[in-house]
């Protein structure tokens, strides 16, 4: 496994205006991070404090925020080096999202099925977003 130098994490702002906890946007935004590429396996994760200091939050979130991701195997501490990416965090990172994707998924469905929103229609929306989305996520990633 091999160990990184730290690498400058890009979460968007922290903010208790946005949807979830603290620590569950600190989840996500790493987690988006590595299933999205910028944090690959072995990759050192910044110290509680200095992550802390960034996102101006407090310790106890970051702290919480690398635990819940070390319970699902995306991240693992090593005494006196560090937190690195697991060598299979990617994986777990990506799953973790479809799952999410598809549970907001099933509420959205469950939304139309009850606002009486036509199969044709649903499959109508998907169609027509759902390519606009997947090309704006792929011209980002390319760097555009």
């Amino acid at each position: 496994m091999r160990h990184n130098s730290t690498e400058k994490l890009h979460l968007p702002p922290i903010s208790s205006a946005a949807p979830g906890t603290l620590y569950q946007q600190v989840v996500e935004g790493i987690k988006r991070e590595i299933a999205e590429g910028r944090l690959g396996p072995g990759s050192a994760l910044p110290s509680f404090r200095a992550l802390a200091e960034d996102l101006l939050v407090s310790v106890i979130t970051v702290k919480r925020a690398y635990e819940e991701l070390e319970r699902e195997g995306i991240i693992y501490r090593k005494q006196g080096l560090g937190t690195f990416v697991a060598d299979y965090g990617d994986e777990a990172a990506r799953e973790a999202k479809r799952l999410r994707a598809e549970e907001r998924l099933r509420e959205a469905l469950k939304e139309c099925a009850e606002a009486s929103v036509a199969p044709e229609q649903v499959e109508e929306i998907i169609n027509e977003y759902f390519p606009t989305v997947a090309r704006e996520f792929l011209f980002h990633e390319a760097g555009h």
